[in-house]
């Protein structure tokens, strides 16, 4: 494994938690760009890079050390659907690493890269992915994460991110596969509850697959309400005591279709209340996920300040 240049690593290495930045597609949003597309911020690789590096610049004023790039979406299949050739997606793909590489470097700071890789649901683009049903082999999903595990772990990024991942299944296939990575690695499932993955697997039971996995070295949960987020780290620390654990909920509102609104406002003050009980649980590593944004990672960046000085 990859460890002697891996920012992601180092960051570890100190006592204080390593903030993650927020949700990428909610501060595009706010900057005013369109990706009601299905292939969400990925979209924009093509259509407005500069976007992405906007966003990126965001974070890190806010005080995020680790940026994920704007892959979570793509894949070869996704970009397949628009036209796209094989080579002209691994170029798009490749691109997200360097967009971020530049705004690190605009910014003048020390921050890790994290390559995203959302489940195999998002690139479906029908739901699946917060459920994990999604009725195909084994087979078809190794094929699916391989060639873009492969793209990426050539990319330069300090670690690669396995994220929202529902199923057991896909989690099985994953933890195979990194197996041939050399760049560091991080897993984090979506849950449905304070045990259990989305597709119903308890989640010590399926994060107990990458117990002394030579390539991953932090295992968590995102893209899960902030409510059951402590009892999910706890469980993750008795499940995986050699890895790093790791939490990024999503605000905790709801969205309503009918209205198509969110609900139930979430405040900066209260996302950092949150992050404070999940460090207190033992993780190592929070952030934020959907509908977390710029102000909700610096009141995140303001407690770990206070509490580490």
């Amino acid at each position: 494994m990859r460890t002697q240049d891996s920012t992601f690593i180092r960051l570890l290495e100190r006592d204080q938690p390593l903030l993650l930045d927020g949700g990428l597609a909610t501060q595009l949003e706010k900057q005013g760009c369109d990706i009601g597309h299905e292939l969400w911020s990925a979209s924009l690789l093509q259509s407005n890079p500069e976007a992405i590096v906007v966003a990126h610049l965001a974070y890190l004023a806010a005080g995020a050390e680790c940026l994920a790039t704007a892959s979570y979406q793509a894949s070869r299949e996704g970009f397949g659907k628009h036209g796209l050739s094989v080579a002209e997606a691994d170029a798009l793909m490749l691109l997200s690493v360097v967009l971020a590489k530049r705004a690190r470097k605009e910014a003048g700071s020390d921050v890790a890269i994290a390559a995203s890789l959302g489940p195999y649901g998002a690139m479906l683009h029908d739901g699946s992915e917060y459920s994990g049903n999604y009725s195909v082999s084994a087979q078809v999903l190794r094929d699916f994460h391989s060639a873009r595990l492969k793209l990426f772990d050539s990319a330069g990024a300090d670690v690669i991110a396995l994220e929202t991942i529902p199923s057991r299944q896909e989690a099985e296939v994953l933890a195979e596969l990194l197996l041939e990575c050399e760049t560091p690695s991080w897993i984090s499932f979506s849950c449905r509850n304070e045990r259990q993955i989305c597709d119903g697997t308890n989640l010590a039971e399926v994060a107990s697959l990458f117990v002394d996995h030579p390539t991953v070295v932090a295992v968590g949960i995102n893209c899960t309400p902030p409510q059951y987020a402590p009892a999910l780290v706890r469980e993750l620390r008795a499940a995986t005591p050699d890895k790093f654990v790791m939490s990024y909920p999503n605000s905790g509102e709801t969205y309503n279709v009918a209205g198509n609104r969110w609900s139930g406002a979430v405040t900066p003050g209260d996302c950092a209340v949150v992050a404070g009980e999940l460090i207190g649980a033992g993780a190592k590593i929070v952030g934020g996920c959907c509908r977390m944004g710029p102000e909700h990672i610096s009141a995140i960046a303001s407690l770990i300040s206070d509490s580490y000085r």
